[in-house]
């Protein structure tokens, strides 16, 4: 079967065409935009219409305009972009233009050079959005390109004006404030094939939520999971049995099963937690001393007894706590980051509940609910005294009246002692265990058990 190719001067008409096209495209593209200054915002820049269009009579205010400008030029650029190609592309004489190509060829080219720049560009400028006087709107619309973005940050009216299970006619998905810092990751993560599956960047995903983007935008896509994967084991197989590889996604980590996360590994890449994928030795937590700064989980329980079903472990593991507890019939939530290693997958695969927050986020829980909070290798000497203040006032609204704080094995250096003590003593907790131990030389141990207060109105 023949090739057919196309001329060079059919090339170069093709070409010609293109351009004309895209001046035709600049000129709607500006008239679109020409109600801008019909309404005097640009012309007449007097500040009642200043105000007028950078603030909103209901819901939102401080409507950015330096980012809708940001926006305009961002497209207009492109344009320029598109046409310094086709300009190339005829003035090049090792270029394309000047050889005979295929109608697939030419095809792609304009695909890809022309159509795909183009649509783009096109989305972009008719997603520019102006607020109107009596329009309720997102802040941030016209900050971001990517639409999927700006589809989630818009409120969502209810279906002819019902209201909703909340009491409210509108539903407003909410991003971190820091998303704004961190506007490229976060346009990465939303750029996605809409009910294709996602990328596996869950390690961007936790980028973006350590920066203060927290809490993430929900994705129309569909989570990656490993081809490999085995069912669980049984509940009472799974709390002290290391899980199947084949269950855990590695391709974001330095070691690939979990016999490489061993203590004795040199490829593990995280140093907290050291012997936490090591269940023989985690088997003796909590259940033997090693030093007086050691509590006995039947000690605690002890205190109150009957009384603690549930609660929150604060720390970086694998869950180990959750699974000691759970043989004394007390339901355990562990908070986890993927650290350099599968510390959720690993919660999960136990049988555990594993709780995917950063210490930018307040607890998810109501007021006065939890029986235990329990902390240990995770609050230490590093945490700004502030940061820490805003943590312990959130877990005491989580903790019920009665409820026990474990400061399990709270590190710092000797000279800062004093500051934190006084940090985890002004709720005025009742003290029912309190031990002080050397750590080493310069740095301290401090284990605490801590009831906190009925404070009746």
């Amino acid at each position: 079967m023949e090739t057919r190719h196309i001329p060079r001067s059919s090339f170069t008409r093709a070409i010609v065409i293109l351009q004309i096209i895209l001046v035709v495209f600049v000129i709607l593209s500006v008239a679109s935009l020409h109600h801008f200054f019909h309404v005097g915002y640009f012309l007449d820049a007097n500040e009642e219409n200043c105000q007028k269009f950078q603030t909103m009579s209901n819901g939102y205010a401080d409507y950015d305009l330096t980012a809708l400008h940001d926006r305009v030029e961002e497209a207009l650029a492109r344009i320029s972009d598109i046409q310094n190609k086709l300009q190339s592309s005829l003035k090049n004489k090792r270029s394309i233009a000047v050889k005979n190509i295929t109608h697939t060829e030419l095809r792609i080219f304009l695909e890809e050079q022309v159509m795909q720049p183009l649509y783009s560009v096109h989305v972009a400028l008719t997603l520019v959005r102006i607020p109107k006087p009596d329009a309720v709107e997102a802040p941030l619309i016209n900050f971001f390109t990517v639409e999927e973005t700006r589809k989630y940050i818009t409120g969502k009216g209810n279906k002819d004006g019902k209201l909703s299970v909340y009491g409210t006619n509108r539903t407003y998905n909410t991003i971190g404030h820091a998303c704004v810092l961190m506007r490229k990751e976060l346009e990465e993560y939303m750029d996605y094939d809409m009910g294709s599956y996602c990328k596996d960047d869950w390690n961007l995903a936790q980028k973006l939520m350590l920066g203060g983007c927290d809490p993430l935008p929900r994705r129309r896509c569909l989570a990656p999971a490993s081809n490999l994967y085995q069912k669980p084991l049984p509940i009472n197989m799974s709390l002290w049995t290391m899980p199947d590889d084949r269950n855990v996604r590695w391709s974001n980590y330095k070691c690939r099963d979990f016999k490489c996360l061993s203590s004795r590994s040199p490829r593990r890449s995280f140093s907290k937690c050291i012997g936490c994928f090591e269940f023989e030795k985690e088997k003796l937590r909590w259940v033997s001393n090693v030093s007086l700064a050691d509590f006995l989980i039947a000690d605690v329980l002890a205190v109150k007894p009957g009384e603690i079903r549930i609660g929150l472990d604060v720390s970086v593991g694998t869950g180990s706590f959750a699974a000691r507890m759970r043989e004394w019939n007390v339901t355990i939530v562990s908070t986890s980051l993927n650290l350099g290693a599968p510390f959720s997958e690993t919660i999960a695969l136990r049988g555990l509940i594993p709780l995917y927050v950063t210490l930018n986020q307040r607890l998810p829980f109501f007021d006065n609910t939890m029986d235990l909070i329990h902390s240990s290798v995770f609050l230490d000497g590093w945490i700004d005294l502030q940061l820490l203040d805003f943590i312990l006032f959130d877990w005491d609204r989580v903790l019920r009246p009665g409820g026990l704080l474990w400061l399990d094995k709270f590190f710092c250096s000797r000279k800062d002692l004093d500051d934190y003590i006084y940090m985890f003593l002004q709720f005025r907790y009742k003290k029912h265990k309190w031990v002080i131990s050397f750590k080493s030389k310069d740095e301290v141990y401090l284990s605490a058990l801590l009831e906190k207060p009925p404070r009746s109105l």
